[in-house]
């Protein structure tokens, strides 16, 4: 893992070329027909949503999806 002193205080924006899987342009596709939000908004939220996420996990946290009947179902990113 990077060390977090090496990374930038205030990160300038960056340009990026990556290839997309098929399930994640599916993904893409349904969410800025959803959303009404650009490709570029929705994945800056995924990168976002991720990290958040992962520091929660790092930090010990459980991640909790409560079902329309309210049972709660643990969620695993692999």
């Amino acid at each position: 893992m990077p060390d977090p002193a090496s990374r930038p205080q205030n990160p300038a924006s960056e340009r990026y070329s990556v290839t997309l899987v098929p399930p994640a342009v599916q993904a893409v596709a349904e969410l800025t027909e959803s959303t009404g939000l650009s490709k570029a908004d929705v994945i800056n939220r995924a990168v976002q949503i991720y990290a958040f996420l992962e520091a929660q996990t790092r930090d010990g946290a459980d991640l909790l999806l409560r079902g329309p009947d309210g049972t709660p179902e643990r969620l695993h990113i692999v």
